[in-house]
């Protein structure tokens, strides 16, 4: 089993983190401060919750006002990067939210090698006009760091940060940072950029649909953030969406020699196989694959997977697939029968029933 994110934080890295900022902070008691970090609630802590725990020990082992607390933290988070290193910011979030000028100055360090995406967010929703006016700022900077923040921070829906509700509502300020970064050529923001529009999709879908419009076809790097930001829209099989990609033609090809297991066990994986047959060049089609999952109170929920999205220009190719029904935390499985469909350009084809069972035939 992969190791938990978690238990990165282990006694080693806790120890050079304490000697990191003895180094900037002389009175600093590393022995007092390593043995408030693994303290009797420590085991049961998660990720961000051992993140925050620490930020909140560091102020408490930092004597000092909050800007000096920070002087010392610019300095040793220099030693410190990726996703684990965030506790820095978290320290912001937390202590920082009555100092904005020296909190996004410290925020504006720690995203060099570690994000600010999540601890700016407080910001927004404390000081919205304030923040966002520092996130143009942060779009326009040479630092692809601070630009990808200036658009990742800002997005309505980032995953595991809380919701910015006024954003989802009405998105004009977001889109006035994607306007500034929509021609970037970091891959990096590009990302970025186009995971935000997928955000905003979710809540006004019609204002991504314009501005895919007005963007698509202008340039290849405007071609490539239209298409990752439209995944949400083209799985929901938008006919607006699946047009403007050229999505929106299958009645030319037929599914033949589909099959599929008749019956799978639980921890073991689905084979399904099939093929696409056309009398003419296939051409542009999007194939998808859908799971309707067995709930526990016995109706269905469906799951749409991405096989391809391309153009073929054959008249025929097989797809040979599996699809793994191994429990996990985020999805428990549920015996009985279950559905697998294929579908081309967001159209379904073909469906078939299979049983999840603890035997197998």
């Amino acid at each position: 089993m992969a190791e938990q994110l978690k238990n990165v934080y282990t006694k080693e890295y806790i120890k050079n983190l304490a000697l990191k900022i003895k180094d900037n902070y002389k009175e600093f008691d590393t022995d007092k401060f390593i043995n408030s970090i693994f303290d009797n609630t420590w085991e049961s802590l998660e990720l961000k919750a051992r993140m925050r725990h620490i930020a909140i020990n560091l102020e408490k082992s930092l004597a000092l006002t909050y800007d000096k607390q920070l002087e010392i933290l610019k300095e040793v988070s220099k030693d410190f990067s990726s996703f684990e290193a965030m506790f820095f910011q978290d320290f912001v979030e937390v202590f920082g939210l009555d100092d904005f000028e020296e909190s996004m100055k410290a925020l504006e360090v720690f995203t060099q090698d570690s994000s600010s995406e999540f601890a700016i967010r407080q910001f927004i929703l404390k000081y919205e006009d304030k923040t966002m006016t520092q996130m143009k700022i942060w779009s326009q900077s040479s630092n692809e760091h601070l630009r990808r923040l200036s658009c990742e921070g800002c997005r309505p829906r980032l995953p595991w940060a809380i919701a910015l509700p006024k954003f989802k509502k009405d998105p004009t300020k977001v889109f006035e940072i994607i306007e500034f970064l929509k021609n970037d050529k970091s891959l990096y923001v590009k990302k970025s950029v186009a995971n935000n529009l997928n955000d905003i999709s979710k809540d006004n879908p019609h204002l991504v649909i314009n501005f895919i419009k007005t963007n698509l076809g202008v340039s290849k790097n405007l071609d490539w953030i239209c298409k990752h930001a439209s995944r949400t829209l083209l799985k929901k099989a938008d006919k607006e969406i699946l047009k403007l990609f050229s999505f929106d033609k299958s009645k030319h090809v037929d599914i033949q020699n589909f099959s599929c297991d008749l019956s799978v066990k639980i921890n073991e994986s689905l084979n399904f196989s099939f093929e696409l047959v056309s009398q003419e060049e296939i051409g542009n089609v999007r194939i998808e694959y859908a799971i309707d999952y067995l709930k526990s109170n016995k109706n269905h929920n469906k799951k749409v997977f991405m096989i391809s999205q391309n153009e073929i220009k054959s008249n025929s190719k097989k797809f040979i697939k599996k699809q793994s029904f191994k429990n996990m935390s985020t999805r428990k499985h549920y015996l009985g029968i279950h559905y697998i469909s294929i579908l081309i350009n967001g159209e379904e084809i073909i469906k078939k029933e299979f049983l999840l069972d603890d035997t197998c035939n």
